[in-house]
């Protein structure tokens, strides 16, 4: 009967047959042909698409005769209601929600509320690879109003941090996962009602606990102090004192470890785990082997000064250094497609396109954003590419798609001050170029000696793969077209 009625109010209302069919159900169910009882039916659909609220209500007696059309509470006042009447409830199970209660035993009271109001934020796809993560922290807090798309949560994974955003504005009512808990792709997070009716702000679990401690504290101690009987003090009889041994003094050579209330322990993020295995994979796996080369600076950064402002005023970007290198890379990459190859078993694949991975170092670990197909694109496209991925990855915003993949990888270290370094190969790749800082250095030039501006640029490369010929040609290769980017134009 129910159902029925349900079934009805969704389709927009209920017809003189509906109401017809709940006098007859009810009339199998009256306790005595002498009783009159109250039937209240009131339905409140709140729901997307539905904007009215219809309510309807009537009395019948035993034998199903509607007695009065009238609002029900104007009419109960006129009948005698007995302190033998017996008022019970029950829940009914069901995903709309549904509460019966009733009168004289048997169901006579309807509240029909469907929980449309009532949306679930839940964990989003986090890529092909990541099969789940670890719910570092909340942004919001129960009771907080939040926009749609606004992020509540955010989770690490492997190799980024997803936010988890509200899919409906609203009011947070409840957090259903803890911090700290490793979550899937469509879990449950958090509860948002549309409506925000009978949702209170929860302050911080922290803060109440602290303001709940003190005022525990001082009751439990006055109850101490009320239970403890009184005791005589005794006197106790002194022992004869023992002159205190001097503690034994330290040899010069045993060392003095620092106290533990100095050192502290937190637990690695999933990103730092994930970095850490990964680089010791590496160096299990590849025989790695690094050659070096250093570069004159001289032309290319006279190219980037006398080209930066018409480059700004003409593709909006700057000029900088990290784009000509990979062009140059693109370029012995291109000369040497072994550097390109990658071992799988007992096969060596061979990349027929160009993805330069872009290390980048970030608050929360070091990410390698991937430059596709880096050959077709000019200096401007490559600096667009590079400013909008590092912005992404400083503001953790980047996506495992634009990590995906890669077949060389870039790290620039003189970013930070490095002179020298031995990368390490980001797996599956087999090769890495490692870039230093620039130094002003004495340099024989013409038979004279001058000051230039050189960089030391490194190489680590699969040595099972790549034999030291091949590593030594493209190293060179890249001197050759930094030193003199007009080799770029000429294809020589």
């Amino acid at each position: 009967m129910f159902g029925v009625i349900r079934r009805r109010v969704a389709n927009g209302g209920l017809s003189s047959s509906s109401s017809s069919i709940l006098r007859q159900s009810l009339q199998t169910v009256r306790p005595a042909p002498s009783s009159t009882s109250r039937v209240s039916d009131e339905i409140l659909t709140h729901a997307r698409g539905f904007e009215h609220v219809r309510k309807f209500s009537c009395l019948v007696s035993p034998r199903g005769r509607t007695i009065s059309s009238r609002p029900v509470r104007e009419v109960v006042s006129n009948m005698e209601l007995t302190s033998s009447k017996k008022t019970w409830s029950r829940p009914f199970s069901s995903d709309t929600g549904v509460l019966l209660t009733g009168l004289y035993g048997f169901p006579s009271f309807v509240h029909y509320t469907l929980l449309w109001d009532l949306v679930d934020a839940v964990v989003p796809f986090m890529g092909e690879s990541i099969t789940d993560g670890t719910l570092a922290k909340f942004l919001k807090n129960p009771g907080d109003s939040v926009e749609v798309d606004e992020p509540i949560a955010q989770i690490e994974t492997d190799k980024v941090t997803i936010d988890v955003a509200s899919p409906e504005a609203g009011v947070i009512k409840e957090y259903i996962a803890k911090e700290g808990d490793t979550v899937e792709p469509g879990a449950r997070i958090a509860v948002i009602s549309k409506s925000g009716e009978g949702v209170a702000h929860v302050a911080p679990s922290e803060n109440i606990s602290k303001k709940a401690a003190p005022k525990q504290s001082a009751s439990q101690t006055k109850d101490e102090e009320k239970q403890k009987p009184k005791v005589e003090a005794s006197p106790v009889p002194e022992k004869p004192k023992t002159p205190a041994t001097p503690p034994p003094k330290r040899s010069a050579t045993e060392p003095q470890l620092p106290p533990k209330e100095r050192e502290r322990r937190v637990p690695m993020t999933r990103l730092r785990k994930r970095v850490a295995t990964r680089l010791k994979d590496s160096q299990n796996t590849f025989a790695m082997l690094t050659t070096f080369n250093e570069v004159d600076m001289t032309n290319l950064m006279k190219l980037r000064s006398d080209y930066k402002d018409a480059f700004v005023e003409k593709h909006g970007v700057k000029l900088g250094l990290m784009s000509g290198f990979i062009k140059a890379a693109v370029s012995g990459l291109q000369n040497q497609p072994i550097i390109n190859a990658v071992i799988d078993g007992d096969d060596i694949i061979y990349r027929d396109y160009v993805d330069i991975s872009i290390a980048v170092g970030t608050p929360k670990g070091l990410v390698v954003p991937v430059i596709r197909n880096a050959a077709k694109m000019n200096f401007a496209e490559i600096e667009k590419e590079i400013n909008t991925l590092a912005k992404k990855a400083n503001d953790g915003t980047i996506s495992i798609d634009e990590m995906a993949g890669g077949s060389f990888t870039i790290s620039n270290g003189g970013v930070y001050g490095s002179l020298l370094s031995t990368p390490i190969i980001n797996p599956p790749q087999s090769a890495i170029l490692g870039m230093h800082s620039i130094v002003s250095r004495p340099m024989v030039v013409g038979g004279n000696v001058v000051p230039r501006p050189m960089m030391y640029i490194a190489l680590t490369y699969d040595h099972r793969l790549i034999d030291g010929r091949e590593a030594v040609f493209f190293l060179r290769r890249i001197k050759d077209v930094v030193e003199d980017p007009r080799r770029l134009l000429l294809d020589i």
